[in-house]
């Protein structure tokens, strides 16, 4: 494992390219979004709705996101897309709720700002970036025309459900995220909330959502400016993180009081 960080280093001290040394460097990333759904329809077992209902969320599960950077910040957000409704098949139609956040990011200061509305409000949320605890791994591959190298990062997460009964359940569950980066872009920016690694990421993967760069333009013809998201309450991230906890827990209740004795169908999505 030192082996390989010593020669990341050496790799990007040797070989880190003219362009991205200059004061003005600027540079887009392109990335998109494939999810996979495990998927639990009633008691779990397989039907024509189901196959359905997984057909249509693969679909509206990948989105296209744009990455702006320069050497000190970034601005991380969701390609707009023409919104049109698929036909139905079965009286089967699914729409999710786009993804609006847009996610700012200071290396230099150690900080970043995440515009994000919930429950109808826009909240501003503003914190220190947490170093996560990468491994540097033994591996490459190529992304495109960059060589990329492999890392990874294990938690813990946290799912609410139900159970068969109608109650409400907590599960927790180890993640491993694996990351792939480049030292030939050696800037240590990411997609969404990831970074921390002496390259630019291209892929990330934390065993449910891929995130893959698919075009990288360095110092376009056309500057642009990183601009912080300004308009939002202001809050941090364990304040949102509690206010977001409570209204889930709200209406988990709700939809709990609701389904008693109303016949209704539960459906669980996950990764």
């Amino acid at each position: 494992m030192i082996r390989v960080l010593s020669l990341t280093i050496l790799f990007v001290i040797t070989f880190v390219p003219t362009a991205i040394v200059a004061q003005d460097f600027q540079g887009v990333a392109t990335y998109k979004s494939h999810r996979k759904m495990n998927l639990k329809v009633g008691d779990g077992k397989e039907t024509a709705m189901q196959k359905e209902i997984q057909a249509q969320l693969a679909k509206q599960m990948q989105q296209e996101y744009t990455l702006k950077f320069n050497r000190e910040a970034s601005l991380y957000k969701k390609e707009e897309q023409l919104n049109f409704r698929a036909p139905s098949s079965g009286g089967i139609q699914i729409t999710l709720s786009g993804n609006t956040d847009i996610r700012y990011k200071n290396t230099k200061e150690n900080r970043y700002t995440v515009k994000k509305e919930f429950m109808g409000k826009v909240f501003l949320i503003k914190d220190e970036l947490t170093p996560r605890q990468w491994v540097l791994a033994e591996g490459t591959k190529n992304i495109g025309k960059y060589t990329c190298y492999k890392a990874t990062f294990t938690d813990s997460i946290t799912s609410t459900s139900f159970t068969d009964k109608g109650e409400i359940t907590e599960v927790k569950k180890e993640r491993v995220t694996t990351a792939w980066y480049t030292p030939e872009i050696p800037l240590t920016m990411g997609p969404a909330d990831f970074g921390g690694l002496p390259g630019l990421i291209l892929e990330i993967n934390d065993g449910s959502l891929t995130l893959v760069c698919t075009k990288i333009v360095l110092n376009p013809d056309e500057k642009f400016e990183i601009d912080e998201p300004k308009k939002g309450k202001v809050v941090s991230q364990e304040e949102f993180d509690k206010i977001q906890e409570k209204k889930n827990k709200e209406m988990m209740d709700n939809f709990k009081s609701r389904k008693k004795g109303s016949g209704e169908q539960i459906i669980f999505i996950g990764g």
